[in-house]
């Protein structure tokens, strides 16, 4: 049997399927040129090549594919925002989710649980209402429930933790989770069948820019002129803009999470507290996952801090008490890109030809599918900017017509 291994392993004609071509030179040009090999970017030249028959391009990934945030971050799916323009975004980018397995032919593991976001205080309920119905006229399934039906959904939770008794709860049966590397290789395995050459270990370090418009892009293996460029880099956003001088009112922030040994299946809905900035989530292996606020000073370093795992364990302990006991097995950041009214820019930038896709703060991952799909739009058409993005522009900030989800999350606002 170990012979036959190894032959098989070493044979020509080696059947396996390879989900990415052999890394291969840059060419001198390309018609798009897509900064960052993430989610975001893999989603755009994938919809790009399978929906608007665009091949000639290239993603370029500074180290390797999905390593920024969609590999660190908690994998959460939802579309329970505060504003109109956010939850039509999120509630099309949560329906995609739900069919990129069957599209990919490749498991993404998406799951379907729910997010439960408590109320603690008489404001949060009365908040809680105008969003559950906001969610529902935009085609969102979120609901208001009371403590009896929060007790029946998740019997370990400690609804009176200290001084903070749970009132109500905003239940969104939409809440999903899938595994983030899957979705990057889904993207990039399918984008590559098509023609998308992806370059690893390539670094957009400058810009040639002529007559308003980006003709080329310095990286470290060369230049290479292109028809257009999207950005999609996320925490590092405004570092690459600043190269060409497009201003931004984004800084960027690290956000911690950590991961717990695992347990038996206790707890399938995602579970968030708006008073406490904790949520909790248990994975389909039984970790337990935690996670927070970001820190609270712009900084570029995914470390981990003592500091705040401390703050998050005690509020996570004062949820589900018997966390108390529990082994913390690994903990991450990743670097946010928040914006002042906490929604992305995308679309248009001062440059003819420079698309951008950024600002995402703490919810890039889960608008992955639906960034691909408009800014694939966007650049398809020349220019033309989706519907759905509109209200997202880099120009709302000079015309103070903000888009305001800060609060939208338990846990970082």
């Amino acid at each position: 049997m170990p012979f036959s291994l190894l032959k098989y392993g070493l044979s020509s004609e080696y059947p396996a399927e390879v989900d990415l071509p052999a890394p291969k030179e840059l060419r001198d040009s390309y018609d798009v040129v897509i900064i960052g090999g993430g989610g975001h970017g893999l989603a755009t030249a994938y919809y790009l090549a399978r929906y608007h028959g665009v091949t000639n391009v290239a993603v370029l990934e500074k180290a390797y594919l999905g390593g920024g945030n969609t590999a660190r971050n908690t994998a959460v799916i939802r579309s329970n925002y505060l504003t109109s323009e956010g939850v039509r975004f999120y509630t099309e980018s949560v329906k995609l989710f739900k069919a990129l397995s069957n599209e990919f032919d490749f498991n993404i593991m998406y799951s379907e649980r729910g997010q439960l976001t408590l109320a603690h205080t008489d404001a949060t309920v009365r908040a809680f209402r105008q969003r559950a119905e906001v969610n529902k006229h935009f085609g969102g399934r979120t609901e208001m429930i009371d403590r009896q039906q929060i007790r029946e959904l998740v019997p370990t939770l400690n609804l009176d933790p200290g001084h903070l008794p749970v009132l109500a709860g905003l239940w969104h049966i939409d809440g999903a989770t899938a595994r983030h590397d899957a979705v990057a290789w889904g993207y990039a395995k399918q984008a590559a069948k098509r023609g998308v050459e992806i370059h690893q270990l390539t670094e957009a370090q400058d810009f040639v820019v002529e007559n308003g418009r980006v003709a080329a892009v310095k990286t470290n293996r060369g230049t290479v002129r292109c028809g257009c460029v999207v950005q999609a880099i996320a925490g590092y956003s405004s570092l690459l803009m600043n190269k060409l001088g497009i201003r931004a009112p984004i800084h960027s922030y690290p956000l911690q999470a950590m991961v717990t040994q695992p347990f038996k299946p206790f707890l399938d809905p995602l579970v968030s507290s708006s008073a406490l900035h904790c949520y909790v989530q248990q994975t389909g292996r039984g970790e337990v996952v935690i996670g927070g606020g970001s820190d609270p000073y712009p900084l570029y370093n995914t470390r981990s801090t003592l500091e705040l795992k401390e703050g998050l364990l005690a509020h996570a302990i004062e949820m589900f008490p018997f966390l108390a006991n529990a082994r913390l097995m690994r903990q991450w950041a990743g670097i946010t890109d928040m914006t002042p009214d906490y929604s992305p820019i995308m679309g248009l930038s001062p440059l003819e030809n420079y698309y951008l896709d950024a600002g995402w703060g703490t919810w890039g991952f889960k608008a992955t599918p639906i960034c691909g799909k408009t800014m694939a739009e966007l650049v398809a058409s020349g220019g033309k900017v989706p519907e759905l993005i509109r209200p997202f522009a880099l120009e709302r900030f000079s015309r103070f017509q903000q888009v305001n989800e800060m609060g939208a999350t338990a846990a970082s606002h």
